[in-house]
């Protein structure tokens, strides 16, 4: 790998989505990113193609691998079954300190950060939210929403549903449905963190969320779940219920199948467009300026530079 040209990335709305892995070793063989199972078997990986790659249990890798995934622009997250609890992420390119204290300069002013929560909210419902409310008002506001969103899709699809409820440390004692839609959910909060990475931005810097590790990832990806994966869920769960196919196809394992039908929706609704445009609109709600770059800045990871023609060529 000494002396190669660090390859350009390729931008992230011209990328496939996502690829869980597990059970095999990470790593480069004769210049290729590879998955080698425990018979030997080696899976060519396309690394610079994927936006990030979620290594469940039993997955190792090589420093070699670790470094083509950085190279390339592509987040690796280390993560549980179905990828419901995350242990370790990668950061390709580096965040940027003049974007970290944009962020920063927008969640710590309370009016700022209000401006920033309403964009929230008027993108994720298509509504403005009610005026003179403060963050606090307006999470109540939504949490209401969203439960009552949840409540109709079981309505809708005829699955059985008791609440939004499951254990990370214990996957099994959640009921289908939960374990669906966490599945389907990670899936998406894999998408938003690789984008708000790309991006210069900090996922632990969140507005309506705030106090963990990903809470703006959360803020992101809850933007886009309800016109993306969770009527996936809903749609897995109630063919199993109901023992039907669904499009033509049996479902044998429900989450799995969940999130192939996650990646589909994915690219169907040109997700992976319209991430870094949308964190860009919703800090820009708060009306603070950008700040200049200083010259030793490290790059935006991932470029999104205008094609020469259409969606099929590229620069």
């Amino acid at each position: 790998m000494n002396g190669l040209k660090p390859p350009k990335p390729i931008p992230i709305k011209e990328r496939a989505s996502i690829v869980f892995l597990e059970r095999g070793q990470l790593d480069v063989i004769d210049g290729a990113f590879v998955l080698v199972d425990v018979n030997g078997v080696r899976t060519v990986i396309p690394v610079g193609g994927f936006v990030c790659l979620m290594l469940e249990p039993g997955t190792r890798v090589s420093h070699m691998a670790v470094a083509l995934a950085a190279r390339a622009g592509t987040l690796l997250i280390w993560v549980g079954e179905a990828g419901v609890r995350l242990y370790a992420a990668g950061q390709p390119g580096g965040a940027r300190a003049d974007r970290l204290l944009y962020q920063a300069r927008l969640a710590l002013d309370e009016d700022t950060r209000l401006k920033v929560v309403r964009r929230m909210y008027a993108l994720r419902f298509n509504d403005e939210p009610p005026a003179r409310r403060s963050v606090d008002q307006l999470r109540g506001i939504e949490g209401a929403r969203v439960r009552e969103y949840y409540k109709l899709l079981a309505e809708r699809h005829g699955v059985k549903w008791s609440g939004r409820s499951y254990d990370p440390k214990d996957w099994d004692s959640g009921d289908l449905i939960n374990r669906c839609l966490s599945s389907a959910t990670a899936s998406l909060y894999g998408l938003a963190e690789a984008a708000i990475l790309a991006a210069g931005y900090a996922p632990a810097i969140g507005f309506l969320h705030t106090g963990k590790p990903q809470s703006f990832v959360y803020d992101i990806a809850d933007i886009f779940k309800f016109e993306t994966v969770v009527p996936e869920a809903f749609r897995v769960v109630a063919a199993v219920e109901q023992n039907q196919p669904l499009d033509r196809e049996r479902i044998l394992d429900p989450v799995a199948s969940t999130r192939r039908r996650c990646r589909d929706v994915f690219r169907r609704t040109n997700l992976l467009a319209k991430l870094i445009p949308t964190i860009e609109d919703i800090l820009s709600a708060g009306g603070l300026t950008m700040p200049e770059a200083l010259d030793e800045a490290q790059p935006v990871a991932i470029i999104d530079e205008p094609g020469i023609g259409d969606a099929g060529h590229r620069t």
